[in-house]
């Protein structure tokens, strides 16, 4: 074998396999978590943000024993230097109204993270490519707000051909009913499924 030919069998064997551990089609993607909620109306969020946190953890528990990827598509919320490790410590260090919310959704080293600049989580990232490279056919989409980044993101992957399963349980906004009204949207006409997260059998998504 010429050197030249024993140098590209080598990058190919080192190449991230990014499907080493994913068995199925199906992402699970988390919008927004990892906030600090210091913004008007915060405290609005804040109590819807709680239990969805906790209905989103024990969802992303599932999908782990499942082997289905978990991506977390995050606002930079303005700060342009930002990555993920300082966005994670600056809702955890710093006293923020999120910090019960990213103390219990902090990302794991194996999750994917893809920073966004505006509401959906397709406009100007990689999410799309990353996707692809994961085979992914179906979304379960978690986060907030529901009425907005949720909503959002759930247009452009409909418009992308992704099935869409939205659980009720875990997407929040800063009202019961603007989060009903965004849920009733995406059901109708995204043909999301959005029934809660306890009912959806991760075994058959995959």
């Amino acid at each position: 074998m010429s050197t030249k030919e024993n140098t590209v069998s080598t990058q190919e064997n080192t190449a991230p396999n990014l499907n080493a551990h994913h068995e199925g089609e199906t992402v699970l993607l988390l919008i927004d978590v990892i906030n600090d909620l210091e913004f008007v109306d915060g405290d609005r969020l804040l109590e819807h943000a709680l239990p969805m946190a906790e209905r989103i953890a024990d969802l992303k528990q599932r999908a782990k024993v499942a082997k289905i990827p978990v991506i977390y598509s995050n606002d930079n919320f303005g700060q342009w230097r930002s990555d993920r490790s300082n966005l994670v410590r600056h809702c955890l260090e710093d006293g923020v109204r999120g910090e019960p919310v990213v103390r219990l959704l902090k990302p794991d080293e194996d999750d994917f993270f893809v920073l966004k600049p505006k509401h959906s989580g397709f406009y100007l990232t990689t999410l799309d490519l990353l996707l692809r490279y994961l085979g992914a056919k179906k979304l379960i989409i978690t986060g907030m707000a529901g009425d907005i980044c949720v909503l959002f993101t759930a247009n452009d992957a409909y418009m992308r051909d992704f099935e869409l399963h939205i659980p009720a349980d875990c997407v929040a906004s800063n009202t019961v009913e603007f989060n009903e009204r965004a849920l009733q949207i995406m059901e109708r006409a995204l043909k999301a499924d959005i029934r809660p997260s306890t009912e959806l059998d991760l075994n058959e998504l995959i």
